[in-house]
């Protein structure tokens, strides 16, 4: 009888709990992380050269671009940098990270892992808005892995940004990185430095492997 009664007294005990005494969702932390897409490669060019209407076209490229494949609600950059008395380097246009493609893959924490130590961002992970691949190194022609970034490796601005994306001529070149991390030269594993262009017209720049494309941020 005294166990009965004992059994009886834990099960009243139990129901008399409050329900803010048990951790809400199993016991959770905070909010999850914002894994929808916050990095892009552009699917496509401006259709210029290298003459992109400067930042704020490029930006209104990526704005657009990103907006057309579902995405709300956040403010985009594109990684190019500038020079001159107003110049500014891509690196501190793009915010603190993280960013995440298409597919909700990391592709870098922050800047310094973009910059300095990064092994996510790949050309499996360099995806366009729309989730495609750019074609590199041994895919089908054309290759297009060259991205207009007017960067050095560690993002400052360099000297070569075809005029600042005002330029569609060959009087000018840019800096360009691999998407694909591959190819050849000392740099060819650098994805925002791999070389300079041929100029910064169509038609040298799909001559040396690219299509005007560059590289989209979420901040």
């Amino acid at each position: 009888m005294k166990i009965r009664a004992l059994t009886l007294a834990c099960s009243l005990l139990t129901l008399s709990i409050p329900a803010f005494a048990q951790p809400p969702g199993g016991g959770g932390g905070g909010a999850p992380q914002d894994t929808s897409m916050s990095f892009f490669v552009t699917s496509v060019g401006l259709g210029d050269g290298a003459n992109l209407g400067g930042l704020a076209g490029a930006d209104a490229h990526c704005q657009a671009l990103a907006e057309a494949a579902g995405s709300t609600g956040k403010t985009w950059h594109a990684y190019l940098s500038t020079n001159g008395p107003d110049g500014v380097n891509a690196r501190d246009r793009i915010g603190a990270g993280p960013w995440y493609n298409q597919a909700g893959t990391l592709v870098a924490r922050n800047p310094g892992h973009l910059h300095f130590s990064n092994v996510l961002l790949s050309k499996q992970n360099a995806l366009t808005e729309k989730g495609a691949l750019i074609n590199g190194i041994g895919d089908a022609q054309p290759l297009e892995h060259d991205m207009l970034t007017g960067s050095n490796p560690d993002g400052t601005a360099s000297d070569l940004t075809c005029n600042n994306w005002t330029a569609n001529d060959d009087s000018a070149t840019a800096v360009v990185g691999h998407v694909d991390r591959a190819g050849g030269g000392a740099m060819a594993e650098s994805w925002n430095a791999a070389h300079n262009s041929r100029g910064c017209s169509a038609d040298q720049l799909k001559a040396s492997g690219g299509n005007g494309y560059f590289y989209c941020f979420a901040q």
